[in-house]
């Protein structure tokens, strides 16, 4: 990560005058963010910072309590887009429970959550369905900053973790990342930009289907499809919905890993024409009745996460009630609890709120 001026943090951290850099430490995709998804990291050395680089995504994915016991602080300086399904928030929860059993203080430096602080989409985690993938329990789009999440990780599982939030400066809860002014600076290889963090709460469902989502194109989790497809079907069918803010058009693309890695695949690219009115969790859904009603017979859910018996499509929706009601072909009444579930979050959470 950066300041506002691009300059990364670790370069600022290691040049202050009244602070001493020890070691680092990496989430998913590592200090160097270049490590695919999925693919574990590897513990080794910075090769800019000369300073340990230690692992958070592989065997362990906490940081060891003996490697915190001779620090002052860790300070916590990461990402996160609005989603419950990023994993950031995971490595931010064992990161503080790892300070709290070192006795050592955590400074987390917050940033803006980059789809706004005011909308939320989703159900409430089912603690059934915890994982690394859905830690907190919170809506799929939960409208909080890295800072409020800290804040409720303290108040909710770790009452005695010393906890420091560094707030950011200038941002407002109704404000989208192009209303900040700022650079878009990636926080993972996958994280493209705003309308991919915008579409993220929805598009990112298909990691738990057997549709690509454009791995290894220039425009992952906004363009989908599969080779059995007809992205000109699918995008008919999906804009005859008349979702707020968002329209499909037909798209042909070759991804480079994942589901039908180079084959050519036909599908859609979705498009923001107005980001204030995006459902995205809506679109995401509907896309995928608009798959599944064109191609039943080739459309399927994921398989079993690890041999558990917990779909990965439902660790991800944080439950199985998203699924069920994709498959019985209405998902009103899923939406319904929605509105509800999330009045009731808001609510839950104004004492964690760090801005208005």
């Amino acid at each position: 990560m950066t300041d506002a001026r691009l300059v990364p943090v670790i370069d600022r951290l290691q040049a202050a005058r009244n602070a001493r850099l020890v070691r680092l430490f990496g989430p998913e995709h590592g200090v160097l963010n270049a490590t695919r998804e999925g693919e574990p990291v590897k513990t080794g050395v910075d090769a800019h910072s000369g300073l340990p680089a230690v692992s958070l995504y592989g065997d362990k994915k906490a940081p060891e309590v003996d490697l915190l016991r001779d620090l002052d602080a860790v300070v916590i300086d990461l990402a996160d887009i609005g989603s419950r399904y990023y994993t950031n928030p995971s490595t931010l929860y064992y990161t503080l429970q790892a300070a709290e059993q070192a006795g050592i203080q955590a400074i987390v430096l917050d940033r803006p959550n980059p789809i706004g602080g005011v909308a939320r989409e989703g159900h409430v985690l089912d603690p059934a369905y915890q994982s690394f993938v859905g830690m907190l329990p919170v809506p799929i789009r939960h409208g909080l900053t890295f800072g409020e999440e800290a804040l409720l990780i303290r108040d909710r599982f770790l009452p005695t973790v010393d906890l420091v939030v560094v707030p950011t400066e200038g941002w407002e809860r109704h404000m989208l990342f192009p209303d900040t002014g700022l650079q878009f600076v990636p926080p993972s290889p996958n994280t493209t930009g705003f309308a991919m963090t915008l579409l993220y709460p929805g598009t990112c469902l298909f990691e738990g289907t057997n549709i690509s989502l454009g791995r290894g194109t220039p425009y992952p989790f906004t363009w989908l499809g599969a080779p059995w497809a007809d992205g000109h079907a699918v995008a008919a069918w999906f804009n005859q919905q008349h979702l707020p803010g968002v329209i499909a058009r037909p798209v042909y693309f070759t991804p480079a890993r994942s589901w039908y890695a180079g084959e050519l695949v036909s599908g859609v690219a979705l498009h923001i024409v107005d980001a204030q009115r995006v459902h995205a969790l809506k679109t995401g859904v509907t896309l995928i009745q608009a798959f599944l009603s064109l191609y039943p017979d080739q459309f399927r859910f994921g398989s079993e996460d690890d041999g558990t018996s917990r779909p990965f499509f439902d660790l991800l929706a944080g439950g199985p009630t998203l699924r069920e009601a994709i498959l019985s072909g209405s998902t009103d009444a899923y939406f319904t609890e929605e509105a509800r579930q999330c009045a009731a979050f808001t609510n839950n959470v104004a004492p964690y709120l760090l801005y208005t």
